[in-house]
């Protein structure tokens, strides 16, 4: 989730910092995963990508010598190729993707090659479960811009052997997309749309695997409403202004929340992609929640609450895909607003949040057994900026937590 979620009105140090936490630098064998902050800049100071190491045992964070490194005008948000050893930067000002390289002996980054989107101000990215196309939303369509506000669209990038980016083709969507997300066993892809084209939607698309190609499925439309018109889109209703989707591991369920009504909306995913809302959804959240996350077992969910400065926890029904607000607490205090949410993949049991207003990231330890959420040592971390997305990479000497179908 990127700052670009709040809508257009709403818009780490070093080795002193271990010193700080009263902590040494970690060596690769007690890293469990790397994690990587994009960052506006703080008082005029900073931005860029905060690098972080993460404690096997605790789940607390130590700066990577030499972080931050330098992004490109904005970055506000984060995605990882899933060998874990490349990550890509939205750099929202310059409408660019930014490919960096993962050092698996130290989680340090190098920045390799920068690429213009097929449309303008990136918003959210996904890469598919093969790791061969990468998904960047944008929010103008070419000729629209803010001053001539439009429908936008999604850039999909092959991805090569070396994980460089080949030459994006482009897909249209409704006005201002927010999110995308897919899994890792089936071939659908789906998009939040969060302003009115007519209304709010969720867009489906079964994916081509072999060329990253997407095909509308029933429930979506897109295209003009009348020749040579802008794009109108039309979907699955996504209440009054979504702001994040996810998908369940599995590909079973699908769940958006709705910033303006501080909802989830659960949908369960046909055999043809269509989504059918579920049986008592909206789920009530916490105070204007602008991210989702579903953990890699498919068991719990969690939402980041920004005016709240809490992280809700639910259960979810394996069978229904209902989310129960029954895990501890139901919601657990972090950082001051609270924008994004990652957890690493490698033991799948730390959630880390971006906190936008007060430069932190809180460093959240998950219990598999019932999905309680407690501080890890030393929550929150500093970082050198302002916060705007959170991605975390497994160590190469830990295995990535996976689900099966």
């Amino acid at each position: 989730m990127s700052l670009r979620k709040l809508g257009r009105a709403t818009m780490a140090a070093t080795m002193s910092l271990a010193m700080g936490f009263g902590l040494t630098a970690c060596t690769r064998d007690f890293t469990v995963a790397y994690v990587y902050v994009t960052m506006a800049p703080k008082n005029g100071q900073g931005g860029g990508v905060a690098e972080y190491a993460a404690d096997y045992s605790s789940g607390a964070l130590v700066a990577v010598n030499g972080s931050p490194v330098q992004a490109g005008n904005n970055p506000i948000y984060v995605v990882a190729a899933p060998n874990g050893q490349f990550i890509y930067v939205l750099n929202h000002d310059d409408s660019t993707v930014q490919e960096f390289a993962v050092n698996m002996s130290d989680g340090s980054l190098s920045s390799k090659n920068t690429y213009k989107i097929t449309g303008t101000f990136p918003t959210s990215a996904i890469v598919d479960q093969t790791g061969r196309f990468l998904y960047v939303t944008y929010t103008y369509q070419t000729g629209y811009s803010s001053t001539k506000p439009g429908p936008g669209g999604m850039s999909i990038f092959p991805i090569n052997a070396d994980n460089s980016l080949g030459t994006a083709t482009d897909q249209k969507l409704g006005n201002n997309p927010v999110g995308v997300t897919t899994n890792n066993f089936n071939n659908l892809v789906y998009v939040v749309d969060q302003e009115a084209s007519p209304n709010a939607a969720v867009l489906g698309f079964s994916r081509d695997p072999n060329s990253g190609a997407l095909t509308p499925v029933p429930g979506t439309t897109i295209g003009p409403a009348v020749p040579n018109g802008p794009t109108v889109a039309t979907g699955f209703p996504a209440g009054v202004i979504p702001s994040a989707i996810s998908m369940e591991p599995r590909g079973h369920f699908v769940y958006v929340t709705d910033r303006a009504t501080n909802q989830l909306i659960g949908y369960v995913v046909q055999g043809s992609g269509v989504l059918v809302p579920m049986v008592n959804s909206p789920f009530t959240t916490g105070l204007f929640p602008v991210d989702v996350i579903v953990d890699p077992r498919g068991l719990y969910l969690y939402t980041s609450n920004f005016n709240a400065d809490t992280i809700g926890a639910f259960a979810i029904n394996t069978a229904t895909g209902a989310p129960s607000g029954a895990v501890g607490s139901g919601s657990v205090t972090v950082g001051t607003t609270p924008i994004s949410l990652a957890i690493e993949p490698a033991l799948g049991i730390y959630l880390y949040t971006a906190n936008n207003l007060d430069g932190t990231v809180s460093g959240l330890k998950l219990d598999a057994h019932n999905g309680t959420l407690a501080a890890v040592q030393n929550s929150p971390f500093p970082a050198p900026g302002l916060p705007t997305s959170v991605v975390a990479v497994a160590n190469g000497n830990h295995a990535t937590q996976i689900v099966q179908p």
